[in-house]
């Protein structure tokens, strides 16, 4: 079969023929339609240290799809019960996969597994014709997602893990990073009724998929700054929630610093290094920070696929995240794409 592999430790990555992955007990077999690109993946490209220090080549990449079961394990059900698997649904998948035996999966915190295998770092992913993943990771779609849809699920889980961190109905919110999962915090925050949403970013273009997505109010940082546009709309006291999805340490400060007293903050962004946060202002003005990875197994997956089947807007302003598409055959092209920046999410088609 086709599959985008890292061969080796070094830069760059081959689409190459490897062998079909066989099918175990308890685990099924996809065949990929759709996969979208995450900075993961650019990370593994381009080989950085965090990259050397997680992957062991060879190895298949990539874990944001939607594909079709072709083909079930021993121990899998397929009587057709309510929640049987069978070949032919459509599915996403959950990329962690878990150990089943820490202290946390067996308390039902099943995202903070210590023992985590992810898929297209640890194990082979899904840049391929076929995945194979445990039956317990497959997430099956309603009619009502379609393949685009179905192949940001990972994404999406990120952004409605974030936003659904704190209530957020009736509150003013403010997010930092116009990336794929913060155009999608941004219309999450919206279908979930905040009151003003102001976007932060450096890159106008995706500054403007952050309106289309429902901000009320984008700022780019590069040469405005968020607080006159807090007393332009009306914020007296500063912003209830914020949702910090850059890793940029100036983000976070200026969050901090237009928050109102008792505001909650949720952090998905990455730093590249650690920095300093202005604790006194954290303390004295009675912050809540709160660090977000993944998605809650399995309660993000269920929230946003009912919201989701819901409500047609909220699937057109997720599916407008999708902005560049290419065959796999083209995947060099789907890299620089997501590179750019001048972007949202990029989809690569297996089918």
């Amino acid at each position: 079969m086709r599959a985008l592999v890292k061969t080796s430790a070094a830069p760059g990555l081959e689409l190459t023929d490897v062998p079909e992955p066989q099918v175990g007990p308890g685990e099924v077999k996809i065949r990929v339609l759709r996969a979208g690109l995450c900075g993961t993946d650019l990370h593994i490209e381009s080989w950085d240290d965090w990259a050397a220090s997680m992957l062991t080549p060879p190895l298949v990449v990539g874990h944001e799809f939607y594909g079709e079961i072709v083909e079930l394990g021993d121990g899998v059900s397929a009587g057709g019960g309510k929640y049987d698997l069978q070949v032919g649904l459509r599915v996403s998948a959950e990329g962690h996969v878990i150990c089943s035996v820490c202290r946390n999966c067996r308390a039902g915190r099943q995202q903070m597994c210590v023992q985590t295998s992810s898929l297209g770092v640890n194990r082979d992913g899904a840049f391929a014709d076929y995945v194979v993943l445990p039956h317990t990771n497959v997430w099956v779609q309603p009619e009502t997602i379609d393949p685009d849809l179905g192949a940001v699920f990972d994404p999406l889980g990120n952004a409605v893990h974030t936003a659904l961190s704190f209530p957020m109905s009736g509150e003013d919110v403010l997010i930092t990073g116009a990336g794929p999962i913060g155009v999608m915090g941004t219309a999450i925050a919206r279908h979930i009724g905040a009151r003003y949403i102001v976007v932060t970013d450096v890159s106008d273009y995706r500054l403007a998929l952050a309106r289309a997505a429902g901000a009320d109010r984008v700022v780019n940082v590069g040469h405005e700054r968020v607080r006159p546009v807090q007393e332009e709309l009306g914020m007296a006291e500063g912003f209830d929630v914020g949702l910090e999805m850059s890793g940029i340490p100036s983000a976070l400060a200026e969050m901090i610093d237009n928050a109102t007293h008792g505001a909650k903050i949720a952090m998905l962004g990455l730093p590249k290094e650690p920095f300093a946060v202005d604790w006194g202002h954290v303390i004295t003005h009675m912050l809540t920070i709160r660090g977000i990875y993944g998605r809650e197994m399995y309660d993000t997956w269920y929230r946003m696929t009912f919201m989701l089947q819901t409500s047609q807007v909220l699937r057109e302003r997720i599916r407008s995240v999708v902005t560049h598409r290419f065959p796999a055959e083209r995947w060099a092209e789907a890299f620089a794409a997501a590179r750019s920046g001048e972007c949202g999410k990029v989809i690569m088609d297996w089918s």
